[in-house]
């Protein structure tokens, strides 16, 4: 199973939608829908995922859209999704899908 982290602020009004967006994706694979919310805005948040926008989306440590966190935090837009404040499904999917193939590989490997 893929290790899927949500990066937000508490005051961001688009996580309700990259929720429903990852819910859709889980769906869409067959998947349990489970993932770890962070707040990056915390004391206590981990440096690796200080400067990511909100919200971002981590599959395995890396973010579906290929982004690099920044040096502040700020409100990401997706411009190209069909669930507006959320990454696009078909990302999510594809970065879920590929994840979830690398870990059956590996088990199937060994």
């Amino acid at each position: 199973m893929p290790k899927v982290d949500l990066l937000y602020f508490p005051s961001c009004p688009n996580i309700p939608a990259a929720r429903e967006q990852l819910t859709r994706a889980f769906a869409a694979l067959d998947l349990p829908a489970k993932w770890t919310e962070v707040d990056v805005s915390a004391e206590d948040a981990a440096e690796q995922v200080r400067g990511y926008g909100s919200p971002t989306i981590l599959v395995d440590g890396k973010d579906v859209m290929g982004e690099p966190p920044s040096d502040g935090s700020t409100c990401r837009v997706y411009v190209a999704s069909d669930l507006r404040g959320a990454p696009p499904l078909d990302v999510l999917v594809a970065a879920l899908g590929a994840a979830e193939h690398a870990c059956l590989c590996g088990v199937f490997s060994n």
